[in-house]
């Protein structure tokens, strides 16, 4: 009897109106058209992150690299489906870099530096003890602006919509690893939290930050920028392997129980999806199997 292919983990991210999915050679998004179709295109995969795979930390940030890159092409096309033709042409690749840049910027500066110079204030006026406080503090400030930006943004209607297909992407994820039938309905029935989502990552790096930053003590005040911008790789490589033994032990009680609050904390990214979001989600995902994992998602047979 011939065996079945063993899934394999698939992973993506909420765009405008759609989902990018990344599978194994292939990363594809699917949106929904303002006259009510999918639309999706497909890509190969860049794969040099496979060739880190082996190595500790440096495969978290080749993956993160790879991941980011991916993303911010599959934000950028979807972005100008939702233009008329002619506005399309008119983006230009700079523009979006540019943009891209600065977000880069703004985040580092709202969500490392600001926190630091926070922290380090709050140092002088309460005179709190230790360097590990300190940093403990800055994570505290720093897990505080973030819960304020997401709750904020997430009460814009079309912020409330890319999350919405955020959990239809986890949905959609969850029916094909817990090998049920693909379809809106089967996936509706699944939680819109998953282990290996973003939000649970950048919330494992502020926890992470804690334990590196705390190395450095109470550095200069060029320092602590330098120190902050500089080590977000390290960081973020830290908070990828957690990431990456949780998702594989997450049979062990102690595991689920240390990553309840990132689960939690999606609960502040993601949305109820709708059967309609559920469907662009899955198109996206069936898009990257290979013939074998479509055909054996095809033959399952609802419980």
């Amino acid at each position: 009897m011939a065996r079945r292919p063993a899934p394999r983990y698939m992973g993506g991210q909420a765009v405008m109106d759609g989902v990018m999915m990344r599978g194994s050679s292939t990363w594809a998004v699917a949106v929904r058209t303002s006259e009510g179709d999918i639309e999706i295109v497909v890509h190969d995969a860049a794969n040099w992150a496979e060739k880190w795979s082996q190595w500790p930390l440096a495969r978290g940030i080749a993956t993160l690299a790879e991941s980011l890159s991916l993303g911010f092409k599959a934000l950028t096309w979807s972005a100008e489906r939702q233009l008329p033709e002619e506005e399309r042409e008119k983006m230009s690749k700079g523009a979006t870099g540019a943009t891209a840049g600065v977000a880069v910027l703004l985040f580092a500066g709202v969500f490392l530096v600001l926190p630091a110079l926070a922290a380090r204030g709050l140092n002088h006026s309460l005179s709190i003890g230790g360097s590990f406080w300190l940093h403990v503090a800055e994570g505290t400030i720093r897990l505080g602006f973030f819960m304020a930006y997401l709750y904020l943004i997430g009460r814009l209607p079309d912020i409330r919509r890319v999350f919405q297909y955020h959990g239809a992407e986890h949905k959609a994820i969850a029916a094909y690893e817990n090998k049920v039938e693909v379809t809106p309905v089967s996936a509706q029935r699944f939680t819109t939290e998953h282990v290996r989502c973003g939000t649970n990552f950048l919330l494992t790096v502020m926890v992470v930050s804690i334990v590196v930053f705390a190395f450095f003590g109470k550095p200069s005040l060029p320092m602590l920028i330098l120190s902050r911008i500089v080590l977000i790789p390290v960081v973020a490589a830290l908070a990828y392997e957690v990431i990456r033994f949780a998702a594989g032990h997450m049979r062990w009680a102690w595991v689920r129980i240390a990553m309840k609050p990132g689960l939690g904390l999606q609960r502040l990214t993601t949305r109820e999806p709708t059967l309609d979001q559920l469907e662009v989600a899955i198109a996206s995902l069936r898009a990257v199997m290979t013939t074998e994992q479509r055909a054996e998602v095809d033959a399952r047979v609802a419980a």
